[in-house]
């Protein structure tokens, strides 16, 4: 089913899991599909690509934990919303779901590496894995890193940071229309920027992204993960993947692109996009999800 549609056409439910309410939209039934967004979006990113896999499986879209409508930690400071954090929460969520076999995960930014990482701890339930702008791997020094993002990702690593995003809601004020090559209505602004009006610690899921990115070895604990989960990617022969690639992109090109290019068992399509290709191409990623996903289920 093709739709374009300003707000999300299925209805929110709510689970508590380790204390805190978690938001996520459920729709059919089947093997599971699980779509996991990124940083600063939430399941309404997925709003217009969803639609297309209607009957061809569970379909589970998650907001992350201090994202959407779920929940924010208490306590927060730097360090928190990791990636081990985060992907605490969400397996937390997914096993409550009864998400425990012929899981096809649909990833994007952080929402890869959450993805990646309950993959690679969980590999005897993977069916499938589409991904798009993924964190596929480390990157060893700032060099291997996309030299164009170079500039904000260091001053959002800084002290300066805090301010740009605590205060300033940098990722919802700036970079996000920044990395859409259409312009956001109005309304589909306010949905991204609902989850983020108090300022302070109410942003500060926003901030641990590109605190988070694992460059030059640090943070250790994050880049252990990511290394842990690229091997098993670059080993999964037995795990269909799809990388959607985006043109012209911005987090998944040059030397992460030549890495996850030697995956085995990939197919690759091309589309229209910056980072959230979502907002540029969703009905082109909606109908390669629905095809790839029908070949799977035809096997």
């Amino acid at each position: 089913m093709k739709i374009d549609t300003e707000v999300l056409y299925y209805e929110k439910k709510f689970k508590t899991v380790l204390g805190k309410k978690m938001a996520y939209i459920e729709h059919g039934a089947g093997d599971p599909i699980v779509f996991l967004h990124g940083n600063p979006t939430s399941i309404f990113l997925w709003r217009n690509i969803i639609p297309h896999l209607e009957g061809q499986g569970r379909l589970i879209a998650i907001d992350m934990i201090g994202m959407g409508d779920s929940d924010k930690l208490d306590n927060t400071k730097d360090g928190s919303y990791s990636l081990k954090e985060n992907t605490r929460y969400t397996s937390a969520l997914l096993e409550e779901l009864g998400v425990d076999k012929n899981v096809t995960l649909v990833l994007h930014d952080w929402g890869s590496g959450v993805g990646f990482n309950w993959a690679n701890h969980n590999q005897e339930k993977i069916k499938a894995i589409a991904f798009m702008e993924a964190i596929v791997t480390t990157f060893p020094t700032w060099e291997e890193f996309n030299h164009e993002l170079h500039e904000p990702i260091g001053m959002l690593r800084s002290p300066e940071g805090d301010k740009m995003v605590l205060e300033d809601n940098f990722f919802i004020e700036t970079l996000l229309q920044n990395a859409i090559l259409r312009e956001l209505t109005k309304k589909e602004h306010a949905e991204y920027r609902r989850p983020f009006i108090n300022s302070g610690e109410d942003r500060r899921a926003t901030l641990a992204g590109p605190r988070q990115l694992p460059i030059a070895e640090t943070p250790a604990e994050t880049v252990t993960l990511i290394n842990s989960y690229a091997e098993y990617l670059a080993h999964s022969n037995n795990v269909p993947k799809l990388f959607i690639n985006a043109e012209p992109g911005a987090f998944l090109v040059g030397y992460a692109r030549d890495f996850v290019r030697t995956w085995p068992n990939l197919e690759e399509i091309t589309v229209k996009g910056s980072h959230f290709i979502q907002e540029d191409s969703p009905h082109e990623i909606g109908e390669a999800l629905s095809s790839w996903v029908t070949k799977r289920n035809v096997k």
